[in-house]
């Protein structure tokens, strides 16, 4: 299991608040405020070491990809409606990453920063926090609240509802800060927990009994736009497990609040489809959906039951990444699919490891930043084709690449 970012939902908090001047002299009154229809993405970069039994396993980096919708604002609270994506690359294989998890959550929280939510969501992992005094505050100040982190420990243990602990949360506003040329407030968030998780039913997996860590994050909050600028972390957390073992998460991350214009899928489609006949690329399709724009590589040549890129498809991908490099603020999705081989699992596999061939050369040799791509593969299960026929398995042998819409 890896630990998903301790802050995420502490940049979720970070989506509009809103900074005002207290009439008492000096302080600062800290209050969230939402839109109606505003959008926004978070993007969370992590750096981890897991350990087991004291033993370095290996170190892997996370790439968490927040999409934020503001549905409904009632009373100074807002309803947020949002996607999750995280996705992960073993350090010293992989270039791009593999999207693991696909996560939907929706809650409302108030100007304070407290959640009403359903328990059956996993996201975010970190709830109320922050949640702000009621009065100004100003540096030197200090306060703690309660606050409460949500596991999801279904792949690793086999635990099929959120696993939920509270914690004690210490907040302090340590200075103003110029970064980056904005005028910033630095906050300091800290907490350290343990707790004793309840005896599940008997499994033949081994189970977190304890769970014990530390989380310290430092924000840096836009003073004058009320939001946050960017934010760092160190972490460490500690699984203590009924068998006697245990898994220990330990790592450095940061991330930072986008805002990005909406995609016009029509201009950005009739873009491609020119940029493709100027290139005269066979067998590439554009198409769009309400996720994005995709470029599909039909019949895509790999050697048999491999995921080895041949020299022709290498010098396709070429020309199709200096056409992605025109939407700089844009993130990709890569998606293998395979006609059908054997079994499922099997056409899956190869799928994934198709995708992750595609989504390495864009970065690796295309010049596409490593944080903008993600793969994923989908094995036989979205045919376009029929696969009793060799034109349809042609057709199925495809990867698309989509320009996200947020």
């Amino acid at each position: 299991m890896k630990i998903a970012h301790m802050a995420l939902a502490a940049l979720l908090a970070a989506a509009a608040p809103h900074l005002e001047a207290d009439d008492g002299g000096g302080g600062t009154r800290l209050k969230y405020r939402y839109a109606p229809g505003e959008k926004y993405r978070i993007v969370t970069e992590i750096s981890e070491d897991v350990f087991i039994n004291g033993t370095r396993s290996h170190s892997s980096d996370i790439l968490n990809k927040i999409s934020v919708d503001t549905a409904e604002v009632k009373n100074g609270s807002g309803r947020l409606d949002c996607f999750f994506r995280m996705s992960e690359r073993i350090q010293g294989r992989y270039e791009a990453f593999f999207l693991k998890e696909d996560y939907h959550s929706v809650f409302w929280r108030d100007e304070r920063g407290a959640f009403t939510i359903d328990q059956g969501y996993f996201m975010p992992v970190v709830r109320n926090v922050p949640l702000f005094p009621t009065g100004a505050v100003r540096p030197g100040d200090a306060w703690s609240a309660a606050a409460e982190e949500v596991h999801d420990l279904r792949r690793g243990y086999g635990v099929e509802r959120p696993l939920h602990f509270p914690v004690r949360v210490q907040y302090s506003y340590l200075r103003n800060e110029v970064r980056e040329g904005v005028n910033t407030a630095v906050l300091m968030i800290e907490y350290n927990t343990f707790h004793r998780v309840p005896a599940a039913a008997p499994s033949s997996r081994p189970m977190p009994d304890k769970i014990t860590g530390t989380s310290v994050q430092t924000w840096y909050w836009d003073i004058a736009a009320g939001t946050m600028h960017s934010y760092e972390e160190e972490f460490d957390f500690i699984f203590f497990l009924n068998n006697g073992s245990n898994v220990e998460y330990r790592g450095t991350a940061r991330g930072s609040l986008i805002r990005s214009q909406p995609l016009d899928r029509d201009s950005v489609a009739d873009e491609l489809n020119n940029k493709l006949k100027e290139e005269k690329l066979d067998d590439v399709t554009v198409k769009k959906d309400r996720n994005g724009v995709s470029i599909v590589l039909e019949n895509v040549q790999f050697p048999p039951n491999s995921p080895e890129l041949t020299d022709a498809e290498k010098s396709k991908l070429a020309r199709i990444a200096s056409i992605l490099r025109k939407f700089p603020g844009r993130d990709f999705l890569v998606t293998g699919h395979t006609a059908r081989i054997g079994d499922e699992e099997t056409s899956r596999k190869l799928s994934v490891r198709r995708a992750q061939a595609v989504g390495d050369f864009l970065v690796g040799t295309g010049g596409i930043g490593k944080t903008r791509v993600m793969t994923r593969g989908m094995g036989s299960g979205e045919p376009v084709g029929d696969n009793a026929t060799e034109e349809g398995r042609r057709r199925n042998r495809r990867v698309e690449i989509m320009i996200l819409e947020n």
